[in-house]
This record gives structure tokens, sequence and C-alpha cells, in this order.
């Protein structure tokens, strides 16, 4: 290995992506790819402008964050810090049917639910085109690499007056093209939200016309499905045919069994799920905890054991809170209490753990955060997803070993959305490294105080620059915006 390279991580036990055993080696990096991967006892003499002792860690591919919400944290806090402090190099943004971009007339005041997730009115979309959001991003680079999905429910505040039925004729080809810009632009998929209010009324039909140029650009569609309740298996058959019509891959986000009736039916829908990929390519993300959150609604808070509310416009000192809490103290029902708080957003327990470790340990899984960090009291998913796989579900409960820990969360994910040369410790990669203690690695974040950096996280590099270190932002700033490449 002899050479100077302009960093090198020494004596590190790496974990590749690709579920292989471990081994011991020195990495070596030069610009922005690994140029060596030099295994214990073989000939050494590698020098680096930059060297890092990494006897006792891992050194793995940076984790893939297979579901975000990033889209506007990426130029509103672009050292990422949520997202690297817990080893993550590369988001995939625009899930959901909620994008950024484009929004040629701006967007509604007020902005329509769920569009609000990424912007309350700050006026963050801004962006008139999809080729607007990429060059700001290009021209104002954060830490992270960004994976882009172009948001179904975007599009439709962007051409409907009345986002409450299906879409014209003459509406679904203003989508469609609006959607074959944004692929050209550097969209690698088209997300739907049909779950929520502005695109319940769509059609599957309607998804599926816009969805036409996927095929074309060789993109691929990802989902937050209609039902993931009482109707969850018929919503996976949606997404089949939608993924078979229009001829492309599809993604199932966040996969969960919604309420109490339905706690236990991951014993359903995974094996539906496999068998239907024998047919076509499915995948799937899950995040590691048995609560969710998204807007607050009566609908969704009947359905949960119990509420916790995440911001509200109109009371905002409510954040953090139990709903029943929050009722109680404006003397009110709690349907009343909800509607009061509006528009809001909330952390919903309602789902069964047993259902959340079935669906982790499933071969196909990705991990994904689904993250909201623009909520005043966020879901600790948002800085502590990556982590607590490691420790809690691997480490503590053995649900899974490390490597196929690392594989959910890197080699998976980077194969499943075609991201070339990237989650995987090889020589060529791109230099996207995370280096941690799997000892002490595991979430700090809790649900009583969500915003606290994970444990054991102790280097992390995205295309050769150093983004994280000593438990902080390192101030590099190396991340692109990343095409699919659908041979990857």
């Amino acid at each position: 290995m002899a050479g100077r390279f302009d960093l090198v991580l020494r004596n590190g036990t790496v974990v590749d992506g690709t579920r292989a055993p471990r081994f011991a080696a020195d990495v070596a990096i030069s610009g922005d790819r690994i140029v060596r991967v030099d295994r214990a006892g073989a000939p050494g003499g590698a020098r680096g402008a930059t060297e890092i002792d990494a006897t006792g860690k891992i050194v793995a591919p940076g984790f893939i964050d297979a579901h975000t919400h990033d889209d506007r944290l990426l130029l509103s806090a672009p050292e990422m810090a949520p997202k690297v402090s817990q080893g993550v190099t590369t988001v995939v943004a625009g899930n959901c049917g909620i994008s950024l971009a484009p929004l040629p007339a701006g967007a509604p005041t007020p902005v329509t639910p769920p569009l609000d997730l990424l912007d309350d009115g700050g006026g963050w979309f801004r962006f008139r085109t999809f080729a607007a959001y990429v060059a700001a991003l290009r021209e104002a680079p954060p830490a992270t690499n960004a994976a882009l999905l172009v948001g179904h429910t975007t599009l439709r505040v962007a051409t409907m007056d009345d986002v409450g039925r299906p879409a014209s004729d003459g509406e679904i080809r203003r989508m469609r093209e609006m959607a074959r810009e944004a692929l050209a632009a550097g969209a690698i998929g088209v997300s739907t939200g049909l779950y929520y209010e502005p695109a319940a009324a769509a059609t599957t039909e309607e998804v599926i016309e816009v969805c036409r140029p996927l095929a074309e650009a060789g993109g691929l569609y990802c989902t937050h499905m209609r039902d993931e309740a009482d109707r969850v298996l018929d919503s996976l058959e949606e997404t089949f045919r939608i993924g078979r019509e229009v001829g492309v891959p599809v993604v199932v986000s966040h996969h969960k069994v919604v309420g109490r009736t339905n706690h236990g039916r991951a014993r359903e829908t995974l094996p539906v799920i496999a068998a239907q990929r024998g047919a076509q390519p499915i995948g799937l993300d899950c995040y590691p905890y048995c609560a969710s959150s998204t807007v607050l609604s009566a609908s969704r808070v009947a359905v949960a054991s119990k509420v916790l509310v995440t911001w509200s416009k109109p009371h905002p000192e409510h954040a953090g809170r139990e709903l029943d809490e929050v009722a109680r103290a404006m003397g009110l029902p709690r349907d009343e209490a909800t509607a009061r708080l509006l528009p809001a957003g909330a952390i919903y327990f309602s789902m069964d753990e047993a259902d959340v470790q079935r669906i982790l340990a499933f071969e196909p899984t990705m991990i994904g955060s689904d993250g909201l960090p623009h909520d005043a009291a966020p879901h600790p998913r948002l800085w502590g997803t990556f982590p607590r796989v490691l420790g809690h579900y691997s480490r503590e409960l053995g649900l899974f070993p490390l490597e196929t820990a690392v594989h959910k969360m890197t080699g998976l994910t980077a194969k499943t959305f075609g991201l070339a040369d990237r989650g995987v410790v090889a020589e060529g990669a791109y230099a996207d490294l995370t280096v941690f203690d799997p000892g002490t690695v595991g979430e700090a974040a809790t649900f009583a105080q969500p915003i606290r950096p994970a444990h054991g996280i102790e280097t992390v590099i995205v295309n050769g620059g150093i983004v994280w270190r000593d438990g902080r932002p390192a101030g590099a700033r190396p991340g692109r915006v990343l095409a699919r490449d659908a041979r990857a």
C-alpha cells in the first residue's frame, strides 16, 4: 500500500456493506474515491495528509437514509447535523408526495398540509422548476449527498384548483410533463402520498399516467400507500399495479401496519411482498420505532394509544406535550383541542413492536428515518434512527448481525435506488464512510429529549471530505445531487 494519499483510516475493522464478514484493514482515500483497501498483513507504507486511527472501530460505508423529508434542510441547515451525527452521508428526499419543487405559481397561503412539513409559510416553496431547486443545491452544497424525488402531491397543488377531486385529463397531462421535466433535471423518481388529503382523491389511473415518464427516464416509484391500516393489503396491490403498468421498480415507504386491530398483520404483509418480488422489483424501508409522526388530525388521533404534539402554529407552547394533557389544560374534549391546535403536527403511538421487528428483520427492508427536521419537538428518529438499529436492535436484541444491519443502511439501499459506487467500502467506490464504536453506538435522542446527537459515531466522510468529527460538524460541505443508475 505504498504511496501518499489525502486521507488514511488506519487499523479499522471494515464492514463493507455487502454482508461479507468483517475484516481488519487500512482504507486510503484520494480525492473523492477510495483508492486502496489493504487488509491486515498486506504490505504497508501508506501515508496520508490526514490520518485517523480507527483501532477498535468499525469502518463502514456512509449510511444512506432511504426515506427523508430533508428537501429544505439541505438548504436551510446545510451542515445537516441531524444526519451526519448519526453517520448518514446520503439522504433520499422528496418522499410521501411532498417535494420542495416544482411550484410554478408559488405555494398557496396558508401552505397546504402536508406540504407544511417542509415549510410553514417561510417562503421555501420558491422554486418554480425542479431544475431551479437542483441548481440551488449545486450552488450551495450541503454536507450530505442527496437523491431527489419529485412529489405527486406537489404536482397536484401546482396544477389543480381543487385537490379534493380526481385530476382531469388536462391536469394529468400537465403533471406528467412536470414529472418529465423533473426527471430530466435530476430527480431519480416520483413519490406519492395517497394517504394524505391532497392526494387521497387521486385515482390509481391518475398516478399511473402521471408516472409514465419514469419508464423512459429509468426512474422508480416510491409511495406512502393509501392505507396502512385495515386495507393495507389492498394498498399493497395498488402499489404493485402501478409499478407493473408503468414498468418501473417500486419502493413501499416506511412499511407498517397501524392501529391496535391490525397488530400482528406484518405476518400477512411480508409474505405478500416476498411473493410479489418474484414478479417485479419491489423495495421497502422501515424506521425502528413503534410510533409514527406527521400532521395532526382527528382521524389519526383516533387510532393511536398516545399522541404527542410536535408543533402547533397557533399554540407553539404545547410542542412536546401529550395531547390529552393539552386537552385538559384547555378544558376541552380531545377532538376540540385537536381542532384548536391546527395546523399542527404529532407523534402517534399506533404500531406493535413485534411487527416493527418483523419488518426490520425482513431481508429486503432498508432503513429510513422519515424524520421531520422542522418540527419544534421532533420524533427522535430524526437524530437516532441509524444508531438505534446498530445499538438496540443489532447489538442488544440480536435481531440481526452487525454486517446485516450495515447492509440494510448502505449496500442494499444503494442498489435499490441505483446509486452507483455508493454503499460499499471498496476500491474505486466513492469515499462516503462512517467510523463508529460498535460497543457504544446507539441513539441518545428520546421522545422527551429528541434533539440529541447519537453515541459512538466517531468520524463521517462524504466524497472524501470530513463532515463530522469529535462530536460536532467539521465544516466541510462536499455533498452532491446524485443521479440514478438502474444498473447499479
